[in-house]
């Protein structure tokens, strides 16, 4: 009996020496299972991470076949759009033109050089020619000295003559001292029967020019009239001879004012 108490005895005392190395035993080994577990999830993370990345990578590519597939219908729609672009673009343009055809007719134009009127004819009644080359002339013709109207309407007409006269114009000295210089406007009507001129205005006067090395007098005048298509306005002066060549010195011109 005293030995059984002395061997139990024993059993406990080693057992309590030894509890100490186990305890660190069992912290040691819980510590390599967190780690392990903690080694584990992170791989499972990995692993999770690139499959999602595959996934949306073959994704993508299915994507991209997809629009590979689809680009022809694309590129049909951007021909398409780029067709209706530069449709709108001509319209643009045709809307521009038509704006500039909108524009009411006009006329401006200097008189044709050189002159050569003769100073035989003196105070002679003379058609002016002018130069449809070298002035303006929109939505109407010129012919023989004759603006003629394509557009029926209400016309402001207006006539610019300068006379002159320098000792270089007449070798024999004309006698220039009481001449007539005078500006006619008229107008032809256009019809079936063709019938005599009108008279639009008149202007000018007899002037006494002394015998100076050089002399000028201008006749400027205007009116506003009613034009029909085919019309024709035209002008006449006397003494066509003295007329200034300068375009800003003689010149004729209509423009339309309204319908």
């Amino acid at each position: 009996m005293a030995a059984n108490d002395y061997r139990a005895y024993l059993r406990n005392h080693i057992d309590m020496e030894e509890a100490p190395g186990r305890a660190a035993h069992t912290g040691s080994t819980h510590r390599a299972l967190i780690f392990g577990t903690l080694a584990v999830m992170g791989l499972l993370q990995v692993a999770s991470s690139v499959a999602i990345l595959l996934h949306l990578t073959g994704y993508l590519r299915e994507v991209d076949l997809a629009s590979a597939q689809q680009s022809p219908n694309e590129e049909m729609h951007s021909e398409t759009l780029i067709a209706d672009t530069l449709k709108s673009i001509k319209e643009r343009k045709d809307k521009c033109r038509l704006k500039k055809d909108t524009r009411m007719p006009a006329a401006h134009l200097p008189i044709k050089t050189p002159t050569n009127f003769s100073a035989k004819n003196r105070n002679s009644i003379t058609t002016i020619t002018w130069d449809d080359n070298q002035g303006m002339n929109f939505k109407m013709r010129y012919h023989d000295g004759r603006i003629q109207v394509e557009e029926a309407g209400y016309y402001y007409v207006y006539a610019k003559t300068c006379f002159r006269y320098a000792e270089d114009h007449d070798s024999s000295k004309e006698d220039v001292s009481n001449v007539q210089l005078f500006q006619y406007i008229f107008q032809e009507k256009f019809t079936q029967s063709a019938g005599p001129a009108i008279l639009l205005t008149k202007s000018g006067g007899t002037v006494q020019w002394n015998i100076a090395k050089y002399n000028m007098y201008c006749v400027e005048q205007g009116r506003g009239i009613q034009l029909n298509n085919g019309d024709g306005i035209y002008v006449n002066v006397s003494n066509a001879w003295l007329l200034d060549p300068t375009a800003d010195g003689t010149y004729f011109g209509t423009f339309k004012i309204s319908n």
